[in-house]
């Protein structure tokens, strides 16, 4: 803020009170605004944000006995920004930039006794250097991210299910609403003006920006601290929320929800909320990315002589697939749009892996038919090629 703007505004009006008001009377006046303008009470409402700023700075200002006394001065001796001339001066008045009178260059004849250089330099500079200004605005602050578990059934990660996660996270204390101050006025941090970060040089003409210490990043501090939060702003809260959990979700994916996360302050948006999945494994089905898999047993006549067999699906009715004649062990079929749900509403693949079982017990007749494949079949030697390829190598 220029010099001529802090003179030029009129605290007293910002506050609503005379210019003869007591400091109770002040006092109450910025309570009572600063609670209906706060903007943990006004989410999303910048016009009340702005309000609170300018009612803290009118605060910061009339609040304080020597700061409002140099402001009274001031305001006595300029005006609004004119400069008012003694007797003999002349009956009329002129106006210029009171930047030129404090911040510019001196020209000539005008030093320390000539001009006005020094001694409204000395009255006013520590008054403009306090705060009060763009500064000393409190910055909106995003909510921080967190971060929760929860477990699926195998179908339920196919399928997709809301479930309920609670969680417990900060958020603005209902006893001071998120002022930090049990009287619910919090004064502006002198240290870092309202900002919530200060800056240290880094050397080499850099400078690094760390939060506030004194104010733990809020830019206020309460003088009377509330009981429920210890003056923070924050408190724990517990709450059940009911998340959507899209079809196909993988085991130990991480869903990323915006805005579900700890509520910003003083309109600053909310963080996120990061959801990490554990699916339950399948006594049946598996998962290979958008498809199921399923291993199907068959008997040794299906697989040597073909057939149809009919293969379960997830949640649905069975599909028969036609086994070709001399079907190998481990060869693997496709039954098409009955694996997981996708993103744009189609569905993955079942695919169905054929493992050939071989019977422990056999009876006499089944013995004997056995003997005779082995005898019909002796000429065929399954290892022959292998032995070839082994002396090749």
């Amino acid at each position: 803020m220029s010099t001529k703007d802090f003179v030029e505004k009129d605290y007293y009006k910002v506050l609503g009170v005379p210019k003869d008001a007591t400091d109770a009377e002040i006092k109450k006046a910025y309570r009572k605004l600063a609670r209906e303008n706060h903007p943990d009470a006004n989410t999303g409402d910048s016009g009340a944000e702005a309000r609170f700023k300018e009612i803290s700075e009118a605060n910061d200002v009339l609040g304080d006995p020597k700061r409002r006394k140099e402001y009274d001065e001031a305001r006595a001796l300029f005006g609004n920004g004119g400069f008012r001339p003694g007797p003999g001066g002349g009956g009329g008045s002129f106006n210029f930039d009171l930047g030129d009178l404090f911040g510019g260059t001196q020209g000539p004849g005008q030093g320390s006794a000539g001009g006005f250089g020094g001694g409204l330099g000395d009255v006013f500079g520590g008054l403009f250097n306090r705060g009060g200004g763009a500064g000393s605005r409190t910055q909106p602050r995003r909510g921080q991210d967190i971060e929760s578990e929860v477990t699926l059934s195998f179908t339920e990660a196919v399928d997709g299910a809301t479930v309920p996660l609670r969680m417990s996270s900060k958020e603005p204390c209902k006893a001071c609403s998120g002022t930090g101050d049990k009287n619910g006025t919090p004064r502006v941090c002198p240290t870092c003006v309202g900002t919530g970060q200060v800056s240290r040089g880094a050397g080499g003409g850099f400078s690094l920006t760390d939060p506030c210490a004194d104010c733990k990043g809020r830019g206020l501090i309460a003088e009377n601290p509330c009981e429920v939060c210890k003056g923070s702003g924050r408190a724990t809260s517990a709450r059940t929320m009911q998340v959507r959990i899209p079809a196909g979700v993988a085991d130990g994916q991480r869903i990323r929800l915006r805005g579900k996360g700890t509520p910003g302050e003083h309109g600053g948006p909310a963080g996120d909320l990061y959801v990490v999945v554990h699916v339950q494994p399948h006594p049946v089905f598996g998962r290979k990315g958008d498809n199921l898999t399923v291993t199907v047993p068959v008997t040794f006549p299906e697989a040597a002589l073909g057939g149809e067999v009919r293969v379960p699906t997830l949640g649905g009715p069975p599909v028969t697939l036609k086994i070709a004649p001399g079907t190998p062990n481990g060869r693997t079929m496709r039954a098409r749009g009955k694996g997981s749900a996708r993103k744009d509403g189609t569905r993955g693949d079942l695919l169905v892996t054929v493992e050939v079982i071989v019977p422990k017990d056999l009876g006499d007749k089944a013995k004997e038919s056995l003997e005779s494949y082995r005898e019909a079949t002796a000429d065929q030697d399954p290892r022959a090629e292998l032995f070839q390829a082994a002396k090749g190598a």
